[in-house]
This record gives C-alpha cells, structure tokens and sequence, in this order.
C-alpha cells in the first residue's frame, strides 16, 4: 500500500493491484476503466493490443465538505492511475484528446496536472485549424510535485515511460466533452513512444500526419501566478484559495499568462 495523502492532500492510497484506496470522511469512487483493446485507433501497433485495464479514471473526487465549493467554482478534481507496461514497444498511454471552446470566446479550455507518484510524460500539440499539421509539438517530463499546465488550443496525451504505476491528479472545468476524433482520426498523437532494446525510450512521428513540428521539450515550473507551487498539493492550494484557480473555467480572461506556461 503507497501512502498518497501528503503528496495529494487527501486521505488516499495506491493499493497492491493499482485500484486507489480511500479513508473516511472520502467516499469511495469506481473508477472508469480503460483497456489496452479500446484504444485500438491510437496504438502504434494496434494489433499488439490485448484485452487488459491500463488505466483508471476516477471523476470528481472531493471531501464532502468542499463540495459546494468545488461545485460553486465550476470545476472537477480527478485522479488517474496508468500502469506500467507497453503494447508492442509503445509505452502505456491515455487515449488524448482536445477540449472545446468555453461557449462565447474563442478559447479553449485548459487543464492542470499534477504528478502524486511515479514519472509522467505529457506530449502536448497544437494542430492547424484548416490543415490538420502539428504545427507545436511540446514534451514535459514530470516527477512527484510537478504541475503541468495544458494550455488553451493544446491536445494532450500522458505516457508512462517507467516500469512503475503513475499517479496524477487534474483540475479541470466540469460539464464540457472532451474531443477525441482529431487525435483518432490520425491514428495517434503527434508522437509515439517506445522502449528501444537498449532500455533507452524514443520518441518516433506520427507519419499519418501530413505534418509534424519538431519535438520541443519543456521543463515544470513553479506558476505562482496560477496557484502552482511544488510541495504544495493543488488540492489544498484550490480550498486554500478557490478564485485563485478561475483561470481553468474563464480562460479568456487569463490567455496572457496561459500563453507563458507554454514558451510561446
């Protein structure tokens, strides 16, 4: 059993079999499961897919006594849990996907992970509205206590590039569907990455795209602007200071600091 509390700011823990474990007063969530086989349109090598649980999805996870909070913010708490382990030499990943625009601006919204335990690759990309070309192409690699920002315009895919359970948590506007058809369409994200003989990873173009930008990387940073500071859980950092993070369900209002979280 992983003791996650410190890291999250909630009374959790990662059990034996990868299946978070939650002590009063959190209540229990089941997890929407993902299997290797229901993402067949997004594997390097689809046919390498076996009917296996690769991650778990747990929605709106909170204490009761911040719900009218959370709910009066607009926003959601989630923590997935991706296991280790590849499908052919492609290391475990999310499906991907983009967010929509907030009704009434032109801006998408945006997202904010944060790593509770293991080491997470997050492969963000920015596609051109008229020829589908990844016109930004952007990894971070992040540990235990990084926040990673994914700005407005940006799909995101996270992998696990290790050989032990990853653990992160999201804040996000609540209500609005993902978009996965962008990232299907062309049979994967921007990017694949897999386990080379030597135990070294690579990272190999998507060529079902017509164009790829250059993979850029990016480290974490502390965004104190953003409410996003290592050793202190943004869990705590959202009931801390809730208007703090209102840059997540109006990014309209904040697209000079979202820009910055992006090196652009």
């Amino acid at each position: 059993m992983l003791d996650l509390t410190l890291a999250s700011g909630l009374p959790i823990a990662l059990g034996d079999d990868f299946r978070l474990v939650f002590s009063d007063p959190l209540p229990d969530i089941a997890p929407a499961v993902r299997k290797a086989t229901d993402m067949l349109d997004v594997w390097l090598s689809p046919d390498k897919a076996e009917d296996r649980e690769i991650y778990y999805m747990y929605r709106d996870v909170h204490l009761p006594e911040h719900e009218e909070l959370i709910r009066g913010s607009g926003l959601r708490y989630d923590i997935t849990v991706i296991l280790p382990g590849k499908v052919g030499h492609e290391f475990i990943k999310t499906a991907g996907h983009y967010h929509p625009e907030r009704p009434g601006s032109r801006t998408t919204y945006p997202e904010v992970y944060e790593v509770l335990f293991g080491v997470a690759h997050y492969l963000l990309q920015r596609a051109d509205a008229s020829s589908g070309d990844i016109v930004d192409a952007v990894l971070v690699e992040a540990e235990a206590g990084d926040k990673v920002v994914i700005p407005p315009r940006y799909g995101h895919i996270t992998i696990n590039p290790s050989s032990e359970p990853l653990v992160m948590s999201n804040w996000v506007a609540a209500g609005f569907a993902s978009e996965y058809g962008m990232i299907k369409r062309h049979r994967g994200g921007a990017y694949f990455e897999i386990d080379e003989t030597t135990g070294a990873s690579r990272l190999v173009p998507n060529k079902r795209h017509e164009g790829v930008a250059p993979l850029r990387g990016l480290d974490p940073r502390d965004l104190p602007t953003l409410a996003l500071m290592r050793g202190y859980p943004m869990y705590q950092a959202f009931v801390d200071s809730p208007d703090r993070f209102r840059w997540l369900a109006q990014p309209e209002q904040f697209e000079q600091e979202l820009a910055f979280v992006i090196g652009r």
